[in-house]
Parts: C-alpha cells; sequence; structure tokens
C-alpha cells in the first residue's frame, strides 16, 4: 500500500466535496460561488477518481467504505466552516 497514493485519494475526496460545495445554491463563500458552473463536473469527476484510488490502494469493500467517509466528511465539514468563518448578514447571529 502506497500512503502517497492514499493521501492523494483523500485530497480528491475531499476536494469533490469541496467543488460540489461551491456549485450548491447555499455557498457562503462569495469567492467560490464563481466556480459554481464547473462544480457539479469537477467534483462528480474527482469523486470518480478518488474512488478508483482508494479501490486500488485497500480493495473494492474497503475503498468503497474509505471513500464514502472522507467524502462524507468534506460535505459536512464545508458548510460548518463557511458558517463559521463567513460574516453574519440578515440578523443572523452565531
Amino acid at each position: 500500500m502506497n500512503p502517497l497514493a492514499t493521501i492523494m485519494a483523500i485530497a480528491m475526496s475531499l476536494g469533490s466535496a469541496a467543488s460540489l460545495y461551491a456549485a450548491s445554491p447555499h455557498c457562503r463563500w462569495p469567492s467560490w460561488r464563481r466556480h459554481a458552473a464547473r462544480g457539479k463536473l469537477v467534483g462528480g469527476l474527482l469523486a470518480v477518481a478518488s474512488l478508483w484510488a482508494f479501490i486500488a490502494q485497500l480493495g473494492v469493500g474497503a475503498g468503497l467504505c474509505a471513500m464514502l467517509g472522507t467524502w462524507m466528511l468534506g460535505l459536512m465539514v464545508f458548510p460548518y466552516l463557511a458558517w463559521r468563518t463567513a460574516p453574519a448578514g440578515n440578523g443572523e447571529t452565531r
């Protein structure tokens, strides 16, 4: 098992989650909203590449679980980070 390939698979999975968050209408970072047009395509391609890399490193069962776990963690963390770092507006409280 090559640790560099596993780190690249994790990075691709988190990059996919970030790209899908940028394509979301709920994205709170204005600088990311500019890339929304290609976000879904890039996010999907990175997700497939990450799945392929995880399966190549860990096998089908463990690779699928590792990819989905990392991807879902990223999909949950990016909105939380945006909520914590974006300026509050419209009378929102934190």
